[in-house]
């Protein structure tokens, strides 16, 4: 690779690599660089070379969006392969326009730490143009997921002129960028995609990357309502005030998630199979995971939320004080003490040394709901059901005029009043491209060997089910997976980097 050749600023060599710019559009211009600083919060001044405003397809349809932005430190890493994390800003499904680095996240730290950074635009469900006098939605899906795989394919593409290794791509993302992360991580090279890559003008290069890393993931979609449901019901008539109708929806939901589970043919660490009769214990293994390890860092965990503690359950001599005794910090709210790093696969508990030895579940989630009211049923596919107001989901497979769509057979039933409704084909297509369950140890899909995974304790927007089960069919098909549920952690991403940014270091290629 020749970055160093390119940093140095060698004008004959650039002035070649303009001339072939000139005659392939999707080649890497290292003529359009400016120089630029970045401020990071402990006052250290990053210089790096901006590159900005680049289309990375042939066919641009909306060119607000599909655009990708290109961040080199100019102290590159002190690496035989620099990495290259590629950031997306897609929230709640909706479009994101290519934007800068910033001192507050991964962005920043990675330009820090003397990595590449590509921020790349991407459609969303609300991005619109003109055609024809009309308002013309670009971005339904699964067009912003195409757009953040095209960028991948550009900077593959492009390896031998921009900085960094492509083979050592990593995508971040929260939420819906989170799921876009996983999709990315998931979904490398499949051909479900190819035909509309090509249509795009999408480079000829390979799309798969290195290492996914999901903050708060906001996917598996078709299934995220009745995992909602069959979690959080507990809570229906108490905490969560559902009326009659709505506890009438969470509960046929509810009882259409145990054939899901069950479906899935997961296994914990050790092969023991997961079924919907053992489910919920091991959703109690991570809670109690990141509760161990709060207590572990000082936090004060109130009895009344839920857990057991070995003081409380009668240990040697009496069990013995917590850690930190009376000086303990009181309970963060904002999560700001939520522990960063935790096991990969199912935790274990050894109850002569560790402090936390049960949990009731339907208390805590009913902590949980205390904390951030619950989504109404259905959380996701809501349109027509009980309300006619689309959600940002409803939105993102909804279709050019603008309308949404139902997008789960559930409430297309309840929607038409038809009980043998079903999704037509071209939807079904649609949802299977953005659910990375289903690529998931498929054939012809490379998926990325490494997953940095974050779902907060007391994160409600979608059920523990819905990150427990990407992670575990992950591991269940030997990828290398870090997952952890950070204790008393909201909706919320890019937190705790010093973590992240270790994890990054050690999957790194020596």
């Amino acid at each position: 690779m020749n970055y160093k050749l390119i940093m140095t600023g060698i004008l004959a060599g650039a002035a070649t690599m303009t001339a072939m710019a000139h005659t392939d559009p999707l080649r890497f211009n290292p003529s359009i660089g400016t120089a630029q600083t970045l401020t990071m919060p402990d006052g250290k001044t990053v210089p790096y070379t901006a590159y900005e405003g680049i289309f990375y397809v042939t066919n641009v349809e909306d060119s607000t969006y599909q655009t990708l932005n290109i961040y080199v430190p100019t102290k590159m890493a002190d690496l035989k392969r620099v990495p290259i994390l590629l950031r997306t800003y897609v929230g709640g499904y909706a479009a994101s326009t290519a934007k800068s680095p910033s001192p507050s996240d991964a962005t920043g730290r990675a330009l820090s730490e003397g990595y590449v950074v590509c921020i790349p635009g991407s459609r969303g469900n609300n991005s619109v143009i003109k055609k024809d006098g009309k308002d013309y939605y670009t971005g339904r899906a699964p067009k912003g997921l195409l757009d953040l795989k095209a960028a991948v394919r550009y900077l593959r593409y492009n390896d031998d002129l921009i900085p960094g290794d492509s083979e050592l791509i990593f995508t971040d993302g929260t939420s819906a960028g989170g799921a876009m992360s996983s999709l990315l991580g998931a979904t490398g090279n499949n051909r479900d995609y190819a035909d509309d890559l090509k249509a795009m003008g999408a480079a000829d290069a390979r799309d798969d990357v290195f290492g996914a890393i999901c903050y708060c993931p906001i996917t598996d979609l078709n299934h995220a309502d009745m995992e909602y449901e069959w979690l959080y019901g507990c809570t229906n008539t108490g905490v969560r005030h559902l009326d009659e109708a709505q506890i009438a929806i969470s509960n046929e939901l509810a009882a259409e998630c145990p054939a899901y589970i069950n479906s899935l043919g997961l296994t914990e660490a050790d092969g023991t199979p997961l079924t919907a009769d053992n489910y919920k214990d091991y959703i109690k293994s991570f809670l109690m995971a990141s509760a161990h390890r709060a207590v572990q860092e000082g936090c004060e965990i109130p009895d009344s939320i839920g857990f057991t503690f070995y003081k409380d359950a009668g240990g040697p001599g009496g069990g013995g004080p917590r850690p930190g005794g009376n000086n303990r910090p009181p309970m963060d709210q904002d999560g700001r003490q939520a522990p960063s790093f935790g096991p990969t696969g199912t935790p274990r508990f050894d109850k002569t040394s560790d402090f936390v030895t049960g949990l009731d579940l339907d208390k805590y989630l009913s902590y949980v709901a205390s904390v951030t009211p619950l989504k109404t049923p259905p959380a996701f596919d809501q349109m027509g059901v009980l309300i006619d107001t689309p959600s940002p989901e409803n939105a993102e497979f909804g279709n050019t005029a603008g309308d949404g769509a139902n997008f789960t057979d559930f409430s297309l039933r309840h929607r038409l009043h038809d009980p043998k409704a079903t999704l037509d084909k071209e939807m079904t297509r649609r949802v299977k491209l953005m659910n990375p369950m289903n690529y998931i140890g498929s054939e012809n899909t490379t998926v990325a060997p490494n997953w940095f995974i974050r779902h907060g304790a007391k994160d409600r927007d979608t059920s523990f089910l819905v990150p427990i089960n990407l992670a575990t069919k992950l591991q269940n098909t030997g990828k290398n997976v870090n997952f952890f549920l950070p204790w008393n952690r909201p909706h919320s991403g890019d937190y705790n980097l010093d973590d992240l940014f270790s994890w990054i270091s050690s999957v790194l290629p020596e």
